[in-house]
């Protein structure tokens, strides 16, 4: 039997949802999760750990659609100021470091040095690599568009100009892009709307390969 919802179930109405829908929390969709590198305008490395990102391309071009940057943060200024950036994939032994980011936020901090972390120019762009991180990819910032009108977050495109992958990883047979010691995935308070107690937290999950599709 489906259980269905079009509105707030009962048990979720006092659950702190930090600004996102609350069908988020049950549809429970996994995401990449990566960190956005940039620069402030004093020079100083900004690093936005992120989620909620797409990835599409076509004959004109490779693009990162990243869909919840707040209107507030240092990512959404920054990159109106540099109109560059990169996103960084971490690999499990990476993901404290790069979540320290989060309590060196402020605008006078070098928030990957205070992580622990070696930031290293990017070759096209001016946006800082982490050079721990297994992929890095240069950004270009193309657009931005609200999702709703007055929202506090915009939906971004994001113009991928290089790619950076470390070789270990380009073998899967070695560490590769799946699995444990790959790309990890930001699984968003998976919770029971019947039985909610009041509780949640976010997930870390990995890609596990089960089967290889049929030739076509």
């Amino acid at each position: 039997m489906k259980k269905e919802y079009s509105a707030l179930p009962e048990s979720m109405s006092g659950m702190e949802m930090y600004g996102f829908h609350w069908m988020e929390f049950v549809v429970q969709i996994p995401s990449p999760l990566l960190i956005i590198t940039s620069y402030k305008s004093n020079g100083l490395t900004n690093a936005c750990m992120q989620s909620w990102t797409t990835f599409t391309g076509g004959t004109n071009g490779f693009y990162a659609i990243v869909s919840a940057v707040s209107k507030y943060g240092h990512l959404y200024q920054t990159l109106h100021e540099t109109k560059e950036a990169v996103i960084n994939f971490m690999s499990a032994e990476l993901y404290d470091k790069c979540m320290a980011t989060i309590r060196h936020n402020q605008f006078d901090d070098d928030e990957i040095a205070l992580a622990g972390m070696t930031a290293v120019k990017a070759d096209m762009v001016n946006a800082p690599i982490i050079e721990e991180c297994f992929i890095n990819l240069e950004c270009k910032f193309k657009w931005e568009k609200e999702i709703a009108e007055g929202d506090d977050y915009v939906l971004m495109c994001l113009e991928i100009v290089k790619v950076h992958i470390d070789e270990r990883h380009l073998d899967e047979n070695d560490l590769g892009r799946t699995g444990k010691t790959g790309i990890l995935y930001n699984i968003h308070h998976p919770i029971d709307p019947e039985h909610f107690s009041g509780t949640a937290h976010d997930y870390l999950g990995v890609i596990e390969k089960i089967r290889d599709y049929a030739e076509y």
